[in-house]
């Protein structure tokens, strides 16, 4: 008799859901297999859903390793796996940190996190999640950006600090998400430091995208930057009173 047959023979029996470390771990490795046939998979993933834990979660968040055709396939495996590590609640979070410190896509986990925490404590989780992160090179910067984007949701005085950081960020796509991420902010708390921004930077996407931002929020550029900032200006941009416009 085969593992899944086991489980199917016991479905009727709740005491049989208890599943051990060693079955946890067994399944866990059919959810994270690609190959596998795909009626292992989403077996595996009922089963795991069937038992919330901290495991049981950690064993799932592999299903968000990889994506399969059909797309139609792969969305509802993603779905089921999702709603097997909501129903973990709390035990989830430690493995949903751990998880986001590793993958290559933080999509399927934000949404997971959203589910189980929200206000505050979720502003915490997204910023402990950022804290792992640095300004350095990266081959892959996109949980980087998928994580600000997400804190552009959660304008706070903590986000803000944690958020300018990465206006020096090795990537450009890092660097245009926190602009935007800040922008979400009151131009008043974060114009100084994006006016330091644009003096540094040489993307003339992010430039631009700071400069929109300072002339929709009629910030005036301090005097002793107004020189270097009008130079540092792209051109599709002018001074007006040390409050940057668009030009024409």
């Amino acid at each position: 008799m085969g593992f899944f047959d086991f489980l199917s023979k016991n479905k009727g029996d709740s005491s049989a859901r208890k599943l051990s470390d060693r079955d946890i771990a067994r399944l866990g490795k059919v959810v994270g297999e690609k190959l596998a046939q795909d009626y292992d998979r989403q077996e595996a993933i009922a089963e795991l859903g069937k038992c919330p834990s901290a495991a049981s979660a950690a064993a799932l968040l592999k299903r968000f390793d990889f994506q399969m055709d059909p797309s139609i396939t792969d969305q509802e495996e993603k779905e089921s796996a999702a709603s097997g590590i909501v129903a973990a609640g709390a035990e989830a979070l430690a493995p949903i940190r751990d998880y986001c410190a590793r993958a290559k896509s933080l999509s399927w986990p934000l949404k997971v996190l959203k589910q189980i925490v929200e206000g505050q404590e979720l502003t915490d989780e997204l910023l402990g999640i950022l804290d792992g992160f640095d300004t350095e090179y990266t081959r892959d910067p996109q949980p980087k950006i998928q994580l600000l984007q997400e804190l552009a949701e959660h304008p706070s005085a903590d986000v803000r600090e944690a958020v300018e950081p990465f206006l020096g960020d090795m990537s450009e796509p890092v660097r245009f998400a926190a602009v935007t991420t800040l922008l979400a902010h009151s131009v008043a708390e974060v114009g100084d430091a994006l006016v330091e921004a644009l003096l540094e930077e040489e993307s003339l996407r992010v430039k631009n995208r700071i400069a929109q931002g300072l002339a929709e929020g009629k910030f005036e550029v301090p005097a002793e930057q107004l020189a270097a900032f009008r130079e540092a200006l792209p051109p599709e941009f002018r001074l007006d009173g040390g409050v940057p416009r668009r030009a024409g």
